[in-house]
């Protein structure tokens, strides 16, 4: 992995840990943002919110099913930013 999607992930992972208020040790790449870390639809719309603002992208709502966990984060994340 490179040092660039490395800084990303850490990134993403920072701004997810914020939004729901946890410890980056307790979330882990497959753990659940719902069903592990409470997190309702409206702490998944600031996450992607905050995306978006902070990488200078645009991910469709209809992504949200898919970001479940970090590793459905980081798909989606690049994904939009190969548009």
């Amino acid at each position: 992995m490179s040092a660039l999607v490395q800084e990303r992930r850490d990134d993403i992972k920072e701004i997810v840990c914020d939004i729901l208020e946890i410890d980056p040790e307790e979330l882990t790449d497959s753990s659940l943002l719902k069903e592990d870390h409470d997190a309702d639809s409206l702490r998944a719309i600031e996450i992607l919110a905050a995306l978006e603002k902070t990488f200078g992208i645009s991910i469709d709502q209809a992504e949200m099913s898919r970001m479940v966990n970090l590793d459905g984060i980081y798909a989606v994340v690049s994904e939009a930013g190969e548009k």
